[in-house]
This record gives C-alpha cells, sequence and structure tokens, in this order.
C-alpha cells in the first residue's frame, strides 16, 4: 500500500503547509467520507464548512478559502486543489495489471505485422496484415487490430478495443474497453423501386491524433472517403458517437452520451456537453461550448455558448425559460 507523509505530498505539491499530523497519508477521498489515513480536497467554499466534522487527516484546500487545520490535522494551501487532486491521483494510481510476457502466446499477430521496441500484447489480441504498432505500445487483453492499421509509440489500447483497417492512431493516446474505431459510417438511401434501402459503402478510414483519449464504449467511424479526424489532445468521454467525416480540432472535449452527425466539423477547443447532438454538416468554431442536452441545427461562431433544443445563445434561452416560469405562474 502506498503512504506519504504531508511533507511528501508538498514536495510534489508545492504549496504551504498549515497545522501538523504525524500520519501518513494511505489514500484519497471525499471530504464526508474520508478516514484519519485520508486526504481530501477542497476546491469550493461550499464544502469548507464539512472541514470541522471531516476525519480526514489533511484537506489540499484553495489558497483563497481560509479553515483552521483542527488537532493532528493539517491543511496544504494551493492556488488550485482541482489541479493539486490531479497530481496526487497520479501518485496514487495503483500498478496496471501484470504482463508475465511482452507477448503473449495466445496473442494471434500476421507475420507482417511489425510490433517496436517494449510494446506488450495481452492474451487473446489479434494484429492484422502490415499493422505497424510503435515502441511501449499496450494492448490488453482481446483487443482486436486489423489490416494496415498504425499505431504511434506509449498508446495503450484497453480490452474489448476493436480498430478496423488503415486507422491511424498517434502516440500517447488511451482508449478504454471496447472503443469502436473504424466501424462503417451510418448511411443509406431508398432503393430506385422503393422497396429497400441501398447501403452507403464507406471506403475512407479513421486518422487521430496524439495525446487523444476516448472513454468506454464509444465510435468513431470511419469516412465515406477521406477521413474522419480527431485532432491532438481531443478528450472523449464514455458512449461519444463520432460519425463518418467529422473533422475535430486540437482539444476538443465531449462528454457522455453525446453525438456527432455525419460530417460535423469542431473547431479547436470545443465543448460538447453530456448528451448534446449535432446536426450533420454543421460546424462548431473554435472555443464554442454547446450546453448538456442541446441540440445544434446551425452553425455555432467561434467563442459562444449554446444552450436548448434547438441550440441558441445560452442568454437567450435563459430569458426564455424565466419567462415560460412565468408563464406558469
Amino acid at each position: 500500500m502506498k503512504s506519504f507523509s504531508i511533507q511528501d505530498i508538498n514536495a510534489l505539491l508545492n504549496g504551504e503547509i498549515i497545522g501538523d499530523t504525524n500520519q501518513k497519508i494511505e489514500g484519497l477521498e471525499e471530504i464526508k467520507k474520508a478516514s484519519n489515513t485520508q486526504a481530501t480536497f477542497i476546491g469550493n467554499r461550499k464544502y469548507a464548512k464539512f472541514w470541522q466534522d471531516s476525519k480526514a487527516a489533511l484537506g489540499i484546500v484553495n489558497d483563497n478559502i481560509y479553515l483552521e487545520p483542527g488537532e493532528n490535522k493539517a491543511l496544504i494551501k494551493v492556488k488550485n486543489a482541482d489541479l493539486a487532486m490531479a497530481k496526487l491521483l497520479d501518485a496514487f494510481t495503483p500498478e496496471t495489471p501484470h504482463f508475465e510476457n511482452e507477448i503473449h502466446p495466445s496473442a494471434n499477430i500476421d507475420a507482417s505485422a511489425v510490433i517496436g521496441k517494449g510494446s506488450r500484447v495481452g492474451a487473446g489480441c489479434y494484429v492484422g496484415k502490415d499493422v505497424v504498432i510503435g515502441a511501449n505500445v499496450t494492448l490488453y487483453p482481446n483487443v482486436t487490430i486489423l489490416d494496415e492499421t498504425s499505431i504511434g509509440d506509449y498508446t495503450t489500447v484497453w480490452s474489448g478495443t476493436i480498430i478496423r483497417e488503415r486507422s491511424v492512431i498517434g502516440s500517447h493516446c488511451i482508449f478504454h474497453n471496447n472503443v469502436s474505431i473504424g466501424a462503417d459510417g451510418f448511411g443509406y438511401r431508398p432503393s430506385d423501386d422503393g422497396r429497400g434501402l441501398v447501403k452507403i459503402p464507406h471506403i475512407g478510414n479513421v486518422v487521430i491524433g496524439n495525446g487523444v483519449e476516448i472513454g468506454a464504449n464509444s465510435c468513431v467511424d470511419r469516412a465515406k472517403f477521406s477521413s474522419t479526424i480527431l485532432g491532438d489532445g481531443c478528450k472523449i468521454d464514455n458512449l461519444v458517437q463520432i460519425a463518418h467525416n467529422c473533422v475535430l480540432g486540437r482539444s476538443c472535449i465531449m462528454a457522455g452520451s453525446s453525438g456527432l452527425a455525419g460530417s460535423v466539423t469542431l473547431g479547436d477547443g470545443v465543448v460538447i456537453g453530456g448528451s448534446a447532438s449535432i446536426k450533420d454538416h454543421t460546424t462548431i468554431h473554435s472555443g464554442a461550448t454547446v450546453g448538456a442536452g442541446s441540440g445544434v441545427m446551425n452553425d455555432v461562431a467561434a467563442g459562444k455558448t449554446v444552450l436548448g433544443y434547438p441550440a441558441v445563445d445560452s442568454r437567450e434561452m435563459l430569458k426564455q425559460w424565466v419567462a415560460l416560469r412565468k408563464l406558469a405562474r
């Protein structure tokens, strides 16, 4: 079990220690549930009232919040408790699942595939023809990488993920369980005789930049032609749908259960709230935010925040909601 003194923790956080405790810190927990061997975090004034009754031995607190540490308890004041939490969570992260062999004997790897130095391939993995995997890549058990795909250095692919043929994946990416990369896009047209639907083939691929993280059970579909593209640093939550021919700029965020229809373009730094849906062939320009549960039907200007269904400027939508409440009274 990992444990740290408050001096060890402050060396990592570079904050200011207030009070003292000889208790070793063995874990992290929210303020109401923490035990006397754990640290907690106070990044908002509304949680400060819970500190006095908290059993936590250590509180990591924003430096603009005043608190007394209490008996055999300590505080570390930092500029941003949320960023401090990220550092400590990293320090307390348990070891990743063990690999007895770098390449498990049950892995099925085509003779033409290239596996970089230090890469690990777990039990039951399939690596297809002409696949190129960079250095220090980890494929956890039961991952499928199909033909002519390339994966950059230090990328981690968790169990159940399928990366379809001709995909291009950057370095330092993380794909969580059961991610689907490169499935066919959703495209059909009525047949000439009107008695059925004709499937539109999708012959493009998916290109994913460096430092991209994709949550469990999310899907990125291949393009009809050319590429579906996710730029460097994009962060995609669980259960997200990114349809064919979408193009995401750098460092976009998509929260859980949100979705992009075909040929949507996101600029750099766009934020899509949970369960929001974006109409096909729509452009959301850099720095824009789409509120949770919104339905975007038209282009969104750079830096703008939209909300509602259909989505409009957030201030306008809030005025509408206030007016509706008054009308109901």
